[in-house]
This record gives C-alpha cells, sequence and structure tokens, in this order.
C-alpha cells in the first residue's frame, strides 16, 4: 500500500511532520505529556540526552533513564491533539518515508501518558497518583474511525449511558482498556479506575461560568457510576484517544495521572510543581522496575 503525500506529511528531511521525528529519534519507550515544559522537567533526570528537536506545541527529547532509552513528547491539550500524536508516532516507526509503504516488521510502543488530573472520589487523594484502567471517551474521537467497536468495552459504554442519561445529541462514550503489561507496573503506586475523558475544560467537564452545562449534574453522575467493580476515577483530556488509538495501531498505552484537585471535596494542591515531580520521579522507577 502506497501512503499519498496528502495523508502522510512529511518534511523536506523525510520527518513525519507535526512532531518532525524520523523513526531511529524514537525509544521504543515514549512518554507523553501535555505541557511541552514538561518535557525538560522530565529529562532532567536522564543520564544523558541524545536527540532534541520542537515543532510548535511538540517538543521531543530522547535520553537514557537507569539504562533504559526512553522518548519523552509533548502532545498539548486534548483529543485532538492525540490524534496527530498517535497516527504520526505509528507513521515514523511503522513506514518506510521514501517508498511510502508500511515496514515489514512493525515495531509496538510503550506509549504511557504522565499528566495532571482531577479526582472523582472522596477516598482519593490530592498528589495521590491514578492509573487509568480504562479510558472513557465522552470525546466521540474514536467515532470517527472503522472498526473501533473491536476494541469496545461495550458493557462499561452501555451502563454508562443508561446511568447517566446520556443526551442524544452527544458523542457515543467509546471505552477502551489499558495495557494490562503496563498498568502491573503502577499497581502498588497508584489508585486504579476508569479515566472520564472530556473534549473541554469547561462545560465538558461540568464547569460552568457564564455559560451554563446541557448535562446538569454530571460529576455526580461520573462519581456514583458503577459497572461490576469498575469506577470513574477522574476527570482529563487526552486518555480515551490515547488507548483508543494506540491499541488499534497495536501499541501499549497507559495513562498516569498525580491528582491535583479533588472534584468532590473541593480541594486542590497546595504544591503544584513538588506534585508533578513526585509524578516524574514515581513513574520513572516503575517503568525501570
Amino acid at each position: 500500500m502506497l501512503f499519498p503525500e496528502t495523508e502522510l506529511i512529511l518534511t523536506s528531511e523525510n520527518r513525519v511532520y507535526h512532531i518532525n521525528l524520523l523513526a531511529e529519534n524514537i525509544a521504543d519507550d515514549v512518554i507523553v505529556v501535555g505541557d511541552q515544559h514538561r518535557v525538560a522537567q522530565i529529562s532532567k533526570y536522564f543520564d544523558k540526552i541524545e536527540f532534541k528537536t520542537e515543532h510548535r506545541e511538540f517538543v521531543t527529547h530522547t535520553g537514557v533513564f537507569n539504562g533504559k532509552r526512553m522518548t519523552v513528547l509533548s502532545t498539548g491539550i486534548g483529543t485532538d491533539n492525540i490524534d496527530i500524536v498517535l497516527n504520526e508516532l505509528d507513521a515514523a516507526v511503522n513506514i518506510d518515508p521514501v517508498k511510502r509503504e508500511l515496514n515489514p516488521v512493525m515495531r509496538s510502543l510503550n506509549i504511557i501518558r504522565l499528566g495532571t488530573s482531577g479526582a472523582l472520589q472522596a477516598d482519593i487523594p490530592v498528589n495521590g497518583l491514578v492509573a487509568s484502567s480504562y479510558g472513557l471517551g465522552l470525546d466521540g474521537l474514536l467515532n470517527y474511525y472503522e472498526n473501533w467497536r473491536e476494541i469496545n468495552e461495550d458493557a462499561i459504554s452501555e451502563d454508562f449511558i443508561r446511568h447517566t442519561g446520556w443526551l442524544s445529541n452527544l458523542p457515543y462514550p467509546y471505552c477502551v482498556k489499558a495495557s494490562d503489561h503496563l498498568i502491573d507496573k503502577f499497581k502498588n503506586e497508584a489508585f486504579c479506575g476508569i479515566t472520564a475523558t472530556a473534549p473541554g475544560f469547561y462545560g465538558p467537564q461540568g464547569r460552568q461560568i457564564r455559560l451554563k452545562a446541557s448535562m446538569q449534574g454530571l460529576n455526580e453522575l461520573l462519581t456514583g457510576f458503577r459497572c461490576g467493580e469498575h469506577r470513574i476515577t477522574n476527570f482529563e483530556m487526552e486518555t480515551s484517544a490515547l488507548y483508543g488509538l494506540g491499541k488499534m495501531l497495536g501499541h501499549n498505552c497507559l495513562t498516569v495521572c498525580v491528582i491535583i484537585a479533588n472534584r468532590v471535596r473541593k480541594e486542590f494542591t497546595s504544591d503544584y510543581k513538588q506534585s508533578v515531580d513526585t509524578l516524574i520521579e514515581k513513574s520513572l522507577n516503575s517503568l525501570c522496575s
């Protein structure tokens, strides 16, 4: 299969356009973060940095931590940016940029998102960690791709629709499971549960300033949701797309977030920077365990 120039956009150096990367720039273990300034916050722990690049909000550092080669890449905020990053990471490692054909041997990446989040359960403390066992997509992104139903956790999606009285004009809430291999590395460090992914920070997460949200009481509905042993632990803006696209493309994905606010108890962290540093240190050590 030949990928035309309009579908796979490359630079003059045959780098995938937005993320500006070649296959050799990308380690098998990739940490993705929303904030481009957080890339250096992570790579300062590396024993050495062998490669750096940036284009728009996409900043990349590749180096070595405790003998393990790692790449850190910023995505920007939202599932629309995850759509760019996941498709382009896969293209960089699995498509020959000269022939514009799939490589004969496909690479599978371990992609770990480190982020900040708000807890939706009273027992999850501010500054605690949450590893997302599932990504529940309220954003609609996966609905644009063929065969997404094959990876969807239908029982969770359908129970969620019934529980919330989900409005028919909103996107279907798809749900995708995390990588078992990766989540096992964090079970002793983090709470585990469903992460709800919203397509915005205000109305889609139940915040109301001048504009009223169409789903009144959304946070309370999320907090009260149960499907068997599963509950919704937190809210953020990237995980569902990461899990959905990652699984369809054959990559292992996990999100680990530090809780900077508890939406139930109305508490916020007193030291944001220290919260993020704790997330980074614990995550790097868990990935190398």
